[in-house]
């Protein structure tokens, strides 16, 4: 939540200090900054979770570095304006990781 809402208020900040001028330069930038910023959250969440005694390379929490990702896509659409976009992104994001839990669960289960 944090992060679609630091992304969000990214957003509306250019948007209101360029009023009317903002141009799509300034936000293509923003966007930019928040998607290599959220990115280094994301690899950073893959390491923590990657750091086990075992020998063998693995990798984990790469679901949960996607979900911090396009939570700052869903907060840079909100902040946008562009609520349609933002509320169908919500609901593809709820449905593909409960339907790809259930599939997991069901895949450890056999």
């Amino acid at each position: 939540m944090l992060v679609s809402l630091g992304s969000a208020m990214f957003i509306l900040i250019i948007m209101q200090t360029g009023g009317q001028q903002t141009s799509a330069d300034a936000l293509s930038r923003v966007i930019q900054g928040i998607a290599a910023g959220v990115g280094f959250l994301g690899a950073g969440e893959i390491v923590r979770q990657s750091s086990q005694e075992s020998q063998r390379l693995e990798i984990h929490g790469l679901t949960s570095a996607a979900a911090i990702w396009v939570s700052a896509a869903l907060g840079s659409a909100a902040g946008s304006g562009l609520w349609q976009l933002g509320l169908i992104g919500s609901l593809l994001t709820f449905l593909v990781l409960n339907v790809f839990k259930r599939l997991e669960k069901h895949h450890n289960s056999s």
